[in-house]
């Protein structure tokens, strides 16, 4: 699938790192770096553009490396970007560590996976059909 894109970034575009990945990593594009502080959130932006087919999103997640070794993750995770939308492509991150951490122009702070997606349609109803499981929910089912 082609998805039309603009850089404004000095970075390359996002890419997958290899054959069997899902998501591409989106790179900060600041003029100085920014230090987050112990739970403090920004938004930092990524100087890219894009236009999603209708009926797909683009989701923003964390990186699993930042995460687990320094506590610092997408606020809103999965963020969804909309077919609609226009505006520079964003990442909310929050620092949930105890010490300081700072972003530099092209480092990588996300990732971005292209989903496809439907769109529902309400059917209001008095009832719904029952199952085994019925109203448990939250570690109900017993697996661990």
């Amino acid at each position: 699938m082609k998805i039309r894109i603009i850089n404004k970034s000095n970075h390359e575009l996002p890419h997958y790192e290899t054959e069997a990945s899902a998501g591409m990593d989106l790179r900060a594009y600041i003029s100085e770096p920014i230090t987050l502080q112990p739970l403090e959130r920004a938004i930092i932006k990524t100087g890219l553009f894009m236009e999603l087919p209708v009926g797909y999103e683009a989701q923003v997640r964390p990186r699993s490396g930042p995460a687990a070794k320094k506590g610092i993750t997408v606020l809103n995770a999965p963020g969804t970007i909309d077919a609609d939308y226009r505006g520079e492509i964003g990442v909310i991150l929050v620092n949930l560590s105890n010490v300081n951490f700072t972003i530099e122009n092209g480092e990588r702070i996300a990732q971005m996976v292209i989903a496809k997606h439907e769109r529902a349609e309400w059917q209001s109803v008095d009832e719904l059909s029952e199952t085994l499981r019925g109203e448990g929910g939250f570690g109900s089912t017993g697996v661990k």
